[in-house]
Protein backbone atom coordinates (compact mmCIF):
# COMPACT_ATOMS: atom_id res chain seq x y z
CA UNK A 1 0.00 0.00 0.00
CA UNK A 2 1.15 3.68 -0.72
CA UNK A 3 2.25 6.51 1.94
CA UNK A 4 -0.72 9.09 1.06
CA UNK A 5 0.86 12.41 1.52
CA UNK A 6 -0.61 15.48 2.90
CA UNK A 7 -0.21 18.49 1.30
CA UNK A 8 -2.00 21.95 2.23
CA UNK A 9 -3.77 23.42 -1.12
CA UNK A 10 -0.78 25.83 -2.13
CA UNK A 11 1.34 22.64 -1.75
CA UNK A 12 -1.10 21.19 -4.09
CA UNK A 13 -1.74 23.33 -6.24
CA UNK A 14 2.05 23.99 -6.77
CA UNK A 15 2.93 20.28 -6.85
CA UNK A 16 0.25 19.56 -10.04
CA UNK A 17 1.29 22.78 -11.86
CA UNK A 18 4.39 21.05 -12.00
CA UNK A 19 3.97 17.66 -12.70
CA UNK A 20 1.73 17.93 -16.47
CA UNK A 21 0.48 13.84 -15.63
CA UNK A 22 -1.15 14.68 -12.51
CA UNK A 23 -5.07 14.29 -11.65
CA UNK A 24 -6.46 16.90 -9.70
CA UNK A 25 -9.15 14.86 -8.52
CA UNK A 26 -12.31 16.23 -6.60
CA UNK A 27 -14.57 13.44 -4.86
CA UNK A 28 -17.36 15.58 -3.68
CA UNK A 29 -20.96 14.77 -4.51
CA UNK A 30 -21.71 16.41 -8.05
CA UNK A 31 -23.70 18.95 -7.12
CA UNK A 32 -21.14 20.06 -4.59
CA UNK A 33 -18.61 20.37 -7.58
CA UNK A 34 -20.99 22.12 -9.56
CA UNK A 35 -22.85 24.66 -7.25
CA UNK A 36 -20.14 25.30 -4.72
CA UNK A 37 -17.89 25.36 -7.51
CA UNK A 38 -14.71 23.77 -7.97
CA UNK A 39 -10.62 23.78 -8.83
CA UNK A 40 -9.89 24.87 -12.58
CA UNK A 41 -9.71 21.42 -14.57
CA UNK A 42 -10.36 19.16 -11.60
CA UNK A 43 -11.92 15.78 -12.66
CA UNK A 44 -14.76 15.01 -10.69
CA UNK A 45 -15.40 11.52 -9.25
CA UNK A 46 -17.78 11.56 -5.79
CA UNK A 47 -16.33 9.43 -3.43
CA UNK A 48 -20.20 9.47 -1.84
CA UNK A 49 -23.24 10.98 -3.16
CA UNK A 50 -26.40 12.45 -1.89
CA UNK A 51 -28.82 11.46 -0.57
CA UNK A 52 -27.34 8.65 1.28
CA UNK A 53 -23.77 9.82 1.41
CA UNK A 54 -22.57 6.14 1.39
CA UNK A 55 -19.03 5.09 -0.27
CA UNK A 56 -19.67 4.88 -4.05
CA UNK A 57 -19.66 1.47 -4.90
CA UNK A 58 -17.94 1.90 -8.58
CA UNK A 59 -15.33 4.61 -7.03
CA UNK A 60 -11.90 2.69 -8.03
CA UNK A 61 -13.65 1.30 -11.55
CA UNK A 62 -14.60 4.88 -12.55
CA UNK A 63 -11.11 6.52 -11.11
CA UNK A 64 -9.43 3.18 -13.15
CA UNK A 65 -11.49 4.20 -16.36
CA UNK A 66 -9.85 8.21 -15.97
CA UNK A 67 -6.17 7.29 -14.61
CA UNK A 68 -4.97 3.43 -15.80
CA UNK A 69 -1.27 4.08 -14.57
CA UNK A 70 -1.55 3.31 -11.25
CA UNK A 71 1.85 5.73 -10.57
CA UNK A 72 0.09 8.67 -12.13
CA UNK A 73 0.30 11.79 -9.10
CA UNK A 74 -3.45 11.73 -8.20
CA UNK A 75 -4.37 14.89 -5.41
CA UNK A 76 -7.60 14.24 -3.79
CA UNK A 77 -9.67 17.16 -2.76
CA UNK A 78 -13.34 17.57 -1.13
CA UNK A 79 -14.97 20.09 0.84
CA UNK A 80 -12.58 19.74 4.02
CA UNK A 81 -10.17 16.72 3.24
CA UNK A 82 -11.93 13.75 5.31
CA UNK A 83 -14.19 12.46 2.24
CA UNK A 84 -10.80 12.81 0.21
CA UNK A 85 -8.62 10.80 2.68
CA UNK A 86 -10.58 7.93 2.52
CA UNK A 87 -11.04 7.95 -1.42
CA UNK A 88 -6.84 7.97 -1.32
CA UNK A 89 -6.81 5.07 0.84
CA UNK A 90 -9.25 2.81 -1.09
CA UNK A 91 -7.01 3.86 -4.11
CA UNK A 92 -4.16 2.98 -2.22
CA UNK A 93 -5.37 -0.58 -1.61
CA UNK A 94 -6.38 -0.94 -5.22
CA UNK A 95 -2.68 -0.35 -6.12
CA UNK A 96 -2.18 3.60 -7.07
CA UNK A 97 1.16 4.52 -5.66
CA UNK A 98 1.58 8.27 -6.04
CA UNK A 99 -1.59 9.89 -3.69
CA UNK A 100 -2.21 13.43 -2.40
CA UNK A 101 -4.77 14.28 0.07
CA UNK A 102 -5.21 18.45 0.45
CA UNK A 103 -5.83 18.90 4.01
CA UNK A 104 -8.78 21.54 4.52
CA UNK A 105 -10.06 20.55 1.31
CA UNK A 106 -11.51 23.27 -0.80
CA UNK A 107 -13.97 25.38 1.62
CA UNK A 108 -11.50 24.51 4.96
CA UNK A 109 -12.68 24.22 8.73
CA UNK A 110 -15.34 25.41 10.36
CA UNK A 111 -14.95 28.78 11.96
CA UNK A 112 -16.35 29.60 15.62
CA UNK A 113 -19.64 30.66 13.88
CA UNK A 114 -19.90 27.03 12.12
CA UNK A 115 -18.66 28.83 8.68
CA UNK A 116 -16.18 27.38 5.99
CA UNK A 117 -14.17 29.55 3.56
CA UNK A 118 -12.74 31.65 6.68
CA UNK A 119 -9.84 29.47 8.11
CA UNK A 120 -8.59 27.78 5.09
CA UNK A 121 -9.40 25.81 1.72
CA UNK A 122 -8.62 26.08 -1.98
CA UNK A 123 -11.12 29.09 -2.51
CA UNK A 124 -9.53 30.76 0.77
CA UNK A 125 -5.97 31.24 -0.84
CA UNK A 126 -7.45 32.40 -3.64
CA UNK A 127 -6.40 29.62 -5.77
CA UNK A 128 -8.08 28.81 -9.18
CA UNK A 129 -11.69 27.90 -9.18
CA UNK A 130 -14.81 28.07 -11.13
CA UNK A 131 -18.69 27.04 -10.75
CA UNK A 132 -20.88 25.79 -13.56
Amino acid sequence: MSLIKTLNPKQAYDAVRAQPNAVLLDVRDRIEFAFVGHPKGAVNIPWKDAPDWKPNPNFVDEVRQRIANPDTPIFLLCRSGQRSLDAAKALATAGYLDLSNIDEGFEGPLDADKHRGTLGGWRFYGLPWEQN
